[in-house]
């Protein structure tokens, strides 16, 4: 091993991947068709569905970006806790009750009962656009941090990026559900565990919790109560706001989410599942943020520690697995290395198997024409399984242009589909005249919102270059704040669904007419 990290620390990494890769075969043996392979045959206990959840949704983005984020900008990213009490209640009660009516392979087989086929391929696509979008972030992500802890140039990522997803591809297409739900366990305990250590070594090495902030750091921004500015980059209501959407969008819209609601005995069982995760992402979250607080008092009290030419302000990001590589004793960095790729392949096998039971279902099985036996759709199945997971790979190499460090990079990437996703379920659902044709310019309205206000900068930088003046004051500074992506995309598709849909039905009369 190269950079900060031991050979042992190799040995443990390396019979990591080997006991998933086991988990992966031996589950591989047990299936015998698709219904166990998507859904465990609806018989899942809902805690490991709860934590699977949590571990699919929480990924290695949040477990890098979240003390990178409080080193760099501040502890109000923490008030996204106080969104957890409303998202539960509103998808525990609102949305699952009326989701585990039908029992689907694929949640977007609700959309075509209710608005027809049209929806149902839109659903599936920006599924699909989101979640490849989604995993190629995060091994991106993950491959960044690999080569700061290796001490490897950029030059390397690709390679990087192709282990990190192999393995994950590899057991995900071999196992199907039951696999990814038993290794999700492993891995939130390693995650889990991970981080706790960091907190306790870096407590050791400073002398106590003196690292704890008792009052504001002047390095980080400024972040009000509320403000109307949207390039203020973070509020406290903004960031409540934001985590209710995200779950309820997420939990209302998203495969991997349905899928594991889908893989319990009825609602009730469904609605613990979403518990557990709440409880666990509250948990999880808590112990990110002592990371953050105990790497920032650790880098501040040891400058020497950063690697040269770097800062805390502007590599906050890096800190995290530089002090993995370089500041655990041997042994212990390969048991946290572990966690993090468990972070990682929690999300690509849970991405890899909802979008393979989504083009599996929704495509294949929706225009075949003539049946085939269960063997051959689960050969179909590991094969989609392994053919996403090379295309994610591929896609990961390309996103070092989305703007902003490692959180804002995934608002801006993923933000996109979230939202206008969710309001074709919104539109089916709770819009009794909802329309498929108005649901449909809803979603792509919203869609479009979105990129507008992920990318506004982007505009405004590019046609300021081309003005022959090139004023300079035309050109944005910061970009529009990623926490207006969910409410302005939301509203968006929901109003602008709404009167498609209205309009849709008076044309229709007036035509019967």
């Amino acid at each position: 091993m190269t950079g900060g990290l031991h050979w042992i620390d190799g040995v443990i990494v390396a019979s990591y991947i080997a006991l998933v890769l086991w988990l992966g075969w031996y589950y591989s043996r047990r299936q015998t068709d698709t219904g166990d392979y998507f859904t465990g045959n609806h018989a899942m206990p809902p805690l490991l569905i709860g934590i699977s959840l949590f571990a699919t949704l929480f990924s290695t983005i949040s477990f890098l970006s979240t003390p990178g984020e409080l080193i760099n900008k501040g502890p109000v990213i923490l008030t996204g806790m106080l969104a957890i009490p409303l998202s539960y209640i509103i998808v525990g009660y609102l949305l699952i009750p009326v989701y585990m009516r039908q029992r689907v392979t694929s949640a977007y087989e609700l959309l075509e009962t209710r608005l027809g086929l049209p929806a149902r391929m839109l659903g599936a696509v920006m599924f699909v656009l989101l979640r490849l979008s989604w995993m190629s972030m995060l091994i991106y992500l993950a491959s960044k941090a690999v080569l700061e802890m290796l001490d490897l140039s950029h030059d390397q990522l690709q390679i990087v990026a192709a282990a990190t997803g192999a393995i994950a591809i590899i057991y995900a297409s071999m196992g199907g559900l039951r696999a990814v739900v038993i290794t999700d366990l492993l891995q939130f305990l390693l995650l889990f565990g991970g981080a706790v250590l960091v907190i306790v070594m870096a407590t050791v090495r400073i002398g106590g919790i003196d690292w704890f902030p008792t009052s504001w750091n002047p390095a980080w921004d400024t972040q009000p109560l509320f403000s109307w500015d949207p390039y203020v980059r973070v509020t406290v209501f903004g960031t409540i706001l934001h985590g209710v959407l995200w779950w309820v969008c997420t939990a209302g819209g998203d495969q991997t989410a349905i899928q594991r609601f889908m893989a319990t005995r009825d609602a009730s069982a469904a609605r613990r599942s979403f518990l557990v995760n709440s409880i666990a992402g509250a948990a999880v979250i808590t112990v990110l943020a002592l990371v953050g607080f105990s790497l920032l008092g650790f880098y501040q009290a040891f400058p020497a520690e950063l690697p040269e030419g770097k800062t805390i302000a502007a590599d906050a990001d890096i800190l995290f697995p530089r002090f993995i590589s370089h500041e655990l004793p041997v042994g212990l960095s390969g048991l946290v290395v572990c966690g993090m790729f468990a972070a990682a392949m929690s999300s690509i096998d849970s991405g890899v198997n909802s979008i393979s039971a989504v083009v599996m279902t929704d495509f294949i099985d929706r225009f075949r024409r003539h049946p085939v036996s269960e063997q051959h759709r689960l050969r179909i199945a590991r094969w989609l399984a392994f053919g996403i997971g090379v295309a994610v790979v591929m896609a990961s190499a390309h996103l070092d242009h989305v703007p902003g460090n490692f959180l804002e990079k995934t608002k801006r990437t993923i933000g996109l589909f979230v939202a206008p996703m969710f309001s074709l379920f919104f539109m089916a659902v709770f819009v009794r005249f909802a329309t498929a044709w108005g649901a449909i310019v809803g979603a792509a309205c919203g869609f479009l919102a979105a990129a507008i206000v992920a990318y506004w900068n982007f505009g405004v930088d590019y046609f300021s270059q081309l003005s022959a003046t090139s004023d300079a004051s035309l050109i944005a500074s910061e970009p529009i704040s990623y926490q207006w992506i969910f409410p302005v995309s939301l509203v968006t598709a929901i109003v602008c669904g709404c009167i498609a849909s209205m309009l849709n039905r008076l044309f229709r009369r007036d035509a019967a007419n």
